[in-house]
């Protein structure tokens, strides 16, 4: 019965349980009115932010090769970033918009102009005020078309950026009623000019200041004492990320206390965690995916039969069922699942199919095996799951021959670099902004190296369109053409899973991993 109240009592401090079904449950379980009070009570004390203590994390997908300039931003930097960047706006936890250095937000009846209230009074680590100015000169660092910043495809609609007072002003070339959402990308930390002095340096406005930048090895960074939320975030002393790549390592490293918080646990060991006292899981359901992508302009993957029978020689419900163990659902080669907003429902689920597949790979000419790289890295089970891919192609007689690459540079030297290989995508906050960052043809992070003039001219129409109705008919056209004619193979959407320590307070699970990569500003450690 121990654990079951715990268990009420920790969702009735996480705000996901009133107090009224709180006692109706406790009262079920045989416990008295007086002694289940006593544990609200306490339950509601231990969800007072404390302040002290350094909070660490076990994380994968840290390299030697990475550095702290929000336009190169992948996987580790780009959670660390939250705990020492500030943003216009950040994505909420269940999907809806935060309102950061952004006070107010408008535009223009076409959504063509918007405008941007830039907050009074925030100061950046160096002491500088923010100003409009340097929010104008970041979005201009970030959308300049010889940028190398991840966030560059999704603001390529930029006409002109404009600073008037407190008011930042960006008129676009086509009205885009998505805008907002677009700004809450996490390579658009505000930065003093625009980081166009010094990028990689660290600074910006958020909870806490970087002291520690080791790439491959740890990150660290101590409270701001200037933060201009600091009853919101930032109540840790201090704040530390080890990097450790190796699954079993970061678990190891969560049971011996040496970390409070680790992400991407594989699901086979979920069950093991829950066994563990003082270690709790935490999962939830949003648009993240895992897809092995081939360049589409690279042979054998530049003809589109090779491409249509790996897609159909891959068994999707043998992913979910032996790779997510049911912590997620099957994809459909595309990247958008029911949990964005406009999904196209009724496009027709792609199934295994041996013998179709077989047919294609035939018709393709090709003979011989097909190089597939993996990691561990990759995604949780993302090696297991290419050996799986290998047999179930072996069923339509394609041969595919798995290599195993490090974690220490799988981002640097494997992804965006090799043709066909595992990785995975978190998802974004709108279908405009997803395609827009991986699959408009000048995107930077266009991952499966997909040129396709009609798609191009859908997602601007999309983008543009204020009509929910054709907007969602406009998006249902690209999800098809992605699935017919892309690069990618999308077997499943994962839901994520965290393990964190009962000495964290604040925890709120939300529609992407680690409270949208915040826990780290948000939560605090428990006297």
């Amino acid at each position: 019965m121990s654990q079951e109240l715990d268990y009420l009592s920790r969702r009735f401090a996480a705000g996901r349980l009133s107090r009224r079904e709180f006692l109706g449950r406790a009262t079920a379980l045989g416990v008295s009115a007086t002694f289940a009070n006593s544990l609200l009570a306490g339950a509601a004390r231990a969800q007072v932010p404390q302040r002290g203590g350094i909070l660490k994390a076990g994380l994968a997908g840290g390299a030697a090769t990475d550095n702290l300039d929000p336009a190169q931003f992948v996987e580790l930097p780009g959670i660390f970033c939250y705990c020492w960047g500030e943003y216009l706006v950040a994505r909420g936890l269940h999907g809806g918009l935060e309102y950061r250095l952004a006070e107010e937000i408008g535009s223009s009846k076409d959504a063509k102009v918007w405008t941007f209230k830039i907050r009074q009074d925030v100061e950046f680590h160096n002491g500088k005020t923010v100003t409009a100015e340097d929010v104008v000169a970041t979005l201009e660092r970030h959308s300049n078309k010889g940028s190398k910043s991840g966030a560059l495809g999704i603001l390529a609609g930029i006409e002109s950026l404009k600073a008037g007072g407190r008011d930042v002003i960006v008129t676009l070339k086509e009205p885009n009623a998505e805008l907002p959402f677009v700004m809450a990308d996490f390579h658009l930390v505000i930065q003093p000019n625009g980081g166009k002095d010094n990028p990689a340096e660290g600074v910006s406005a958020g909870p806490y200041k970087v002291t520690v930048n080791e790439p491959g090895v740890r990150y660290g960074g101590e409270r701001f004492a200037n933060f201009w939320q600091s009853d919101k975030m930032g109540f840790a002393d201090q704040v530390e990320i080890l990097v450790i790549n190796d699954p079993t390592a970061r678990i190891s490293a969560l049971q011996g206390g040496q970390v409070h918080m680790i992400h991407r646990v594989e699901p086979k060991v979920v069950d093991l965690i829950k066994r563990v006292p003082n270690l709790k899981v935490e999962t939830g359901s949003g648009p993240g995916n895992y897809v092995f992508n081939m360049f589409c302009d690279t042979a054998p993957f530049d003809n589109s039969d090779l491409r249509m029978a790996l897609k159909l020689a891959i068994d999707r419900q043998e992913m979910v069922d032996k790779i997510l163990r049911g912590y997620g659902t099957i994809g459909n080669d595309f990247p958008i699942n029911a949990s964005y907003p406009l999904f196209p429902e009724g496009i027709e689920q792609r199934t295994f199919d041996p013998d179709k597949a077989k047919f294609h790979f035939k018709k393709s000419g090709h003979s011989g095996p097909i190089l597939l790289r993996t990691s561990d890295v990759a995604f949780p089970g993302a090696v297991d799951a290419a050996q799986l891919f290998q047999q179930s192609c072996a069923k339509a007689g394609i041969a595919i021959e798995v290599k195993r690459e490090p974690g220490d540079g799988y981002w640097s030297d494997v992804w965006l670099k090799q043709p066909f290989c595992a990785s995975y995508w978190t998802g974004r906050a709108t279908q405009g902004d997803m395609y827009s960052t991986a699959y408009l043809s000048t995107a930077p992070w266009n991952d499966t190296h997909f040129f396709n003039e009609r798609f191009d001219k859908l997602l601007i129409e999309a983008r543009a369109e204020l009509d929910e109705g054709k907007r969602k008919n406009l998006y249902r056209e690209m999800a098809i053409i992605v699935r017919d004619e892309g690069g990618v193979i999308t077997p499943m959407f994962n839901q994520y899973i965290d393990a964190i320590s009962d000495n964290v307070g604040g925890y709120v699970a939300g529609v992407f991993s680690l409270m949208n990569s915040s826990a780290f500003a948000k939560c605090w450690l428990k006297a």
